[in-house]
């Protein structure tokens, strides 16, 4: 099932020709077409210590997706960038960083892992 999704303002869109790798909305990089200006804001490491460069909207500042340098060929999506029919239908399965996560958080999916996992 393709996926799409904009910014807040709609100034960036984008389509994925593929499925999610995984139902935290990672997805296979060579898929995914965006249209519009985006900014990446490349100052800050994940917790492998390589780069994470973090795609916006120059308009609205939405955040749109982040892309790892330690997993190059994955970028990992925005759930609220989405478009809403696509949103109603599709479940995560996948709790990454459960290690933080907070009491309230009662999610049990099928694939928790307690940090990024490798």
């Amino acid at each position: 099932m393709p996926l799409s999704g904009h910014c807040l303002c709609k100034a960036v869109t984008y389509k994925v020709d593929d499925e999610p790798l995984l139902l935290s909305w990672l997805l296979s990089k060579d898929k995914l077409t965006i249209s519009g200006p985006v900014k990446t804001y490349s100052g800050s490491k994940g917790s492998s210590g390589n780069i994470v460069h973090r795609l916006f909207c120059p308009e609205c500042g939405s955040p749109i997706a982040h892309d790892p340098d330690a997993a190059p060929e994955i970028i990992a999506l925005k759930a609220g960038t989405l478009d809403t029919e696509i949103k109603k239908d599709l479940k995560p399965d996948t709790e990454i960083w459960t290690v933080s996560k907070l009491p309230f958080c009662q999610e049990h999916l099928a694939k928790p892992f307690s940090h990024m996992p490798e």
